[in-house]
């Protein structure tokens, strides 16, 4: 493992360029799986830690088991079964053995990563406890299963405020080492923008993250949008923009783009009694100005209102 940490120079330009403005998380995670560390990355959803953790194994070349967090998880899936049908004709051989992913990555020494831990079952994370304490596995009629130099535990887990999550008990915590990620700065979304949605004005696109930034501090948002919300409204716009025989910048061509992108991606306050479209176009009228009426001189192409990148920042 040794190896990542020559990749913390290449990941901001080489195989890992896609993690924008990360220098630091990518420098913390090579340095705690280079040490033996297992890790848990904390953070909102739409903040890179997917990303961040397989750049980092594409720039050091390590090999990654990847494995979805939700409540069907359960120990037999994660650990492995023996075949039934062979095990009528051969019994219970460790040749018959099908290794799940926790297996499969202590035997080959890889990473194994754990998407929203924080939805798998206690009796699931219990598992990967023993795991991280001993460094081996014992499988009923199978055995001992030992971890090989190189296996790590990577897991990943939004805030425990999120729909659907748990407390995550101190016995993890006690057992990773804890890596944050919150939201990037306005400039850096932009350009995740510019990296992942298609070529648009740069003013607009400003103006873009800028709303999306806003609904992270409404009052009536419990949960505002990460950056994939601007990275769809942008390409939204530009499908309906050659639909409608108009500009993705024209106001109404936003608004619907707006609409749909960002609607199911804010999670109100429970006490609020607006709907989440009434959320949205309050804020899209604040960042691009009111609708434009016929009598309107100003091209509807020319971002308008008190937009840029600066209202989140």
């Amino acid at each position: 493992m040794s190896t990542l940490l020559t990749a913390a120079g290449p990941v901001a330009t080489g195989p890992a360029a896609a993690v924008v403005g990360r220098h630091r998380e990518v420098e913390l995670l090579v340095a705690a799986l280079d040490c033996g560390a297992h890790v848990l990355l904390e953070g909102p959803p739409g903040t890179g830690k997917t990303t961040l953790l397989r750049s980092v194994a594409a720039a050091g070349s390590v090999p990654f088991v990847f494995v979805e967090g939700n409540a069907e998880l359960t120990p037999g899936r994660l650990i492995g079964h023996f075949d039934p049908a062979q095990v009528l004709s051969e019994g219970y051989s460790p040749d018959v053995f099908v290794d799940g992913p926790l297996v499969q990555a202590m035997r080959a020494g890889s990473l194994l990563y754990v998407e929203e831990v924080n939805r798998v079952p206690e009796e699931t994370l219990n598992v990967l406890i023993t795991v991280m304490s001993e460094g081996e596995l014992h499988v009923p009629r199978l055995g001992r299963v030992p971890a090989a130099a190189g296996f790590r535990l990577v897991a990943a887990m939004n805030p425990f405020d999120a729909v659907g999550t748990a407390r995550i008990s101190a016995a993890v915590y006690d057992r990773c080492c804890r890596i944050t990620m919150g939201y990037q700065s306005a400039q850096d979304e932009a350009d995740i923008v510019v990296l992942r949605g298609p070529a648009v004005p740069d003013p607009w696109r400003a103006q873009v993250v800028d709303l999306v930034r806003r609904t992270r501090e409404h009052p009536d948002v419990r949960i505002g949008s990460s950056v994939r919300g601007a990275i769809d409204l942008v390409r939204l716009a530009v499908s309906l923009s050659g639909l409608r025989g108009q500009e993705p910048t024209s106001w109404l061509v936003g608004l619907d783009a707006a609409l749909v992108a960002l609607s199911g991606r804010v999670r109100l306050q429970e006490s609020c009694g607006r709907a989440p479209e009434e959320i949205v176009r309050e804020l899209y009228v604040a960042v691009f100005g009111a609708e434009p009426t016929d009598d309107d001189p100003a091209d509807e192409s020319e971002p308008t209102g008190d937009g840029g990148a600066s209202g989140g920042a």
